[in-house]
């Protein structure tokens, strides 16, 4: 399952089925599925609109990677939305608090929300190393709580501006500026970290001992076991990186544009990036381009409503698309293996069971 075509014929056929799915929705909506789509792809050179997809793609990048973490281990951190939230909160008050010389300004900060992060999301992890607690449970559960953290630490830490209530602003010396693109914008300047975690990642997961032993403990924890692997270390090294990579998702919009956490900072960004995560199948380059469909995605849903078309359809496309491509995968994964079967069999001079190739075994 090396070639390029099964890594990427079955993104290729899920995307193209959502497409011909939300066009039945449209048709049955009364609107033109052709016009419609055009109109979406017509956006991307209008006005800030590219650079805007970017810039959200970059925070997009960043939980996604976070949510990869945990994959590699088959571990379901749910927790991003939290952390990338409190990360940013807790990041933007010391911000604001402290005065440092430009650069070391603006690397405290990330590095605070990368310890934060890592310390919210280290609760879950040692609930499920030390008492066996599903990660799935607990982080639900601490991103509720997050919501009354960071409620607290704005009106303790914070104040009012208008009618809305912020953390106190971060000082020139901390704030990352943003590259210019002339009438098209600005793009963030921590877009460049998102390209850093993703060299990262892709060096940690495919070139290092460590990574050989994550995705040996995610294949067969029992194997990895074998090996000498310790399981309870992967697992908290795992959730802690995954906590502290999402805990610098939420940075480059303080950082570059707003130098300020605010009670309406965006949500969601969370749960999205598990869906990335599936869409890009924990790949680099694959999280890079599903980060880049779901925020243009995104930006479709105000040009769909200002052409009286239902904004609800773009959240249709983006759940059939992750459907579809883990459906897809599976598919071809499980044809792959019938065929390799059918081939070790003439090899052996004997044909493989078609039951046998179909319920294989999935480790």
């Amino acid at each position: 399952m090396n070639n390029w075509r099964v890594r990427l014929l079955p993104a290729a056929l899920a995307i193209v089925f959502s497409v011909v799915l939300c066009s039945a929705v449209l048709l049955i909506s009364g609107a033109n599925p052709i016009a419609t789509l055009l109109e979406m792809i017509a956006q991307v050179g209008r006005g800030m609109t590219a650079v805007n997809i970017v810039n959200t793609a970059g925070a997009y990048y960043l939980v996604a990677i976070a949510a990869a973490i945990g994959f590699q281990m088959n571990l379901l951190n749910i927790g991003i939305e939290g952390q990338y939230r409190l990360g940013a909160c807790v990041a933007a008050i010391v911000g604001g608090a402290v005065s440092l010389p430009f650069g070391l300004h603006a690397a405290l900060i990330v590095v605070i929300g990368a310890v934060t992060g890592a310390l919210w999301c280290g609760i879950a992890a040692v609930l499920k190393v030390y008492r066996g607690v599903s990660e799935v449970i607990s982080t639900i559960m601490l991103n509720t709580l997050s919501i009354g953290l960071i409620a607290f630490l704005v009106a303790t830490f914070g104040e009012m501006r208008g009618n809305t209530q912020g953390t106190v602003p971060i000082a020139p010396s901390g704030q990352v500026p943003g590259i210019p693109l002339g009438g098209a914008g600005t793009m963030f300047g921590l877009v460049l970290l998102s390209v850093a975690v993703g060299v990262g990642y892709a060096v940690l997961v495919d070139r290092t001992r460590y990574g050989f032993q994550l995705r040996a403990s995610g294949l067969s924890p029992t194997a990895a076991l074998a090996g000498g692997v310790d399981s309870k270390k992967m697992i908290m090294s795992a959730m802690l990186i995954s906590g502290a990579i999402a805990g610098v998702a939420g940075l480059p919009e303080i950082l570059s544009r707003d130098h300020t956490f605010t009670i309406n900072f965006p949500t969601g960004y969370g749960f999205a990036g598990l869906a990335i995560a599936l869409l890009g199948r924990n790949h680099p380059i694959g999280i890079a381009f599903g980060a880049l469909l779901w925020s243009f995605l995104d930006k479709s849903s105000l040009t769909l409503d200002n052409i009286g078309v239902p904004k609800e359809i773009v959240t249709i496309l983006q759940g059939t698309i992750v459907l579809s491509v883990v459906v897809a995968y599976e598919l071809v994964r499980r044809r792959e293996l019938a065929a390799e079967q059918r081939r070790v069999g003439r090899a052996l001079g004997t044909e493989a069971p078609a039951a046998a190739a179909t319920g294989g075994d999935r480790s």
